[in-house]
């Protein structure tokens, strides 16, 4: 298994679906619209390839200055364990550089894998979430 990792490349969103349902992330997989939006307005986009088979994605919006959200991390179940999560974080901590704070929201089943991988929990944010 040889992973590649591609900067900026935006797979086409079967490829993205196929990858969300498959890694477990819980994303708006039924409404091809709405993901396809998801990754024409973002500006950050790494992705992990294992033969031309889309493995992992990192998603961020970002100012590459001051702030950057990663608002996807998914990794396919198959490839889980192996690094391939972490190597998108640091590609993409990589691409906006020191003077850019990293932020993201997570996943309650990933409470215990973002402080693994250098991230401190904060307590001074707050959410209007989405009504659909």
């Amino acid at each position: 298994m040889e992973i590649t990792y591609q900067i900026d490349h935006k797979p086409s969103t079967e490829q993205i679906i196929s990858l969300y349902e498959s890694s477990g992330i819980k994303r708006p997989t039924q409404d091809f619209g709405r993901i396809t939006k998801m990754y024409q307005h973002s500006n950050l986009i790494i992705s992990a390839w294992d033969h031309g088979q889309l493995v992992g994605i990192a998603r961020s919006l970002t100012d590459f200055c001051y702030c950057c959200y990663l608002s996807d991390l998914a990794v396919s179940e198959a490839y889980k364990h192996k690094g391939i999560g972490k190597k998108l974080l640091d590609l993409t901590r990589e691409q906006i550089g020191n003077q850019t704070t990293l932020i993201l929201l997570s996943a309650p089943n990933a409470m215990e894998y973002y402080p693994k991988v250098g991230f401190d929990k904060i307590l001074n944010g707050y959410i209007i979430h989405r009504t659909e």
